[in-house]
């Protein structure tokens, strides 16, 4: 993986958790709503246009980091991104992290870290 590959593959991880972040953010705030006022409130939430924000700059990071990496070992490096969210989760939702989340946690860190050991 070149530096820009990884430049891109950082860019990814930083705005897949943001993206998922937000949207947790906004739907915690409109959670006390029902139906067409829960929808309301969440799409006054600014949180909620930062994930839509985000996830349109993620989409556009991950075509780019694809178009440098081939396919299989991509979305294989990918797949670190749940570690950012479980852990930015973690930090602002105050959700736990139980034994089999953080097993699942190490085995996706482990198996990123092989293939990528494996192209170096």
């Amino acid at each position: 993986m070149d530096e820009i590959a990884a430049a891109l593959l950082l860019a990814v991880l930083l705005l897949e958790t943001v993206s998922h972040l937000a949207l947790k953010s906004a739907s915690v705030r409109a959670a006390h709503k029902a139906g067409l006022d829960y929808l309301l409130t969440f799409a006054v939430q600014p949180a909620f246009w930062l994930a839509l924000g985000s996830f349109a700059a993620l989409f556009l990071a991950w075509l780019a980091f694809l178009s440098r990496m081939p396919l299989g070992q991509g979305v294989m490096a990918g797949s670190i991104t749940i570690v950012g969210v479980m852990l930015g989760g973690r930090l602002f939702f105050r959700e736990r992290i139980t034994l089999p989340r953080a097993l699942a946690i190490a085995l996706i860190a482990l198996g990123v870290g092989l293939v990528g050991w494996g192209h170096a």
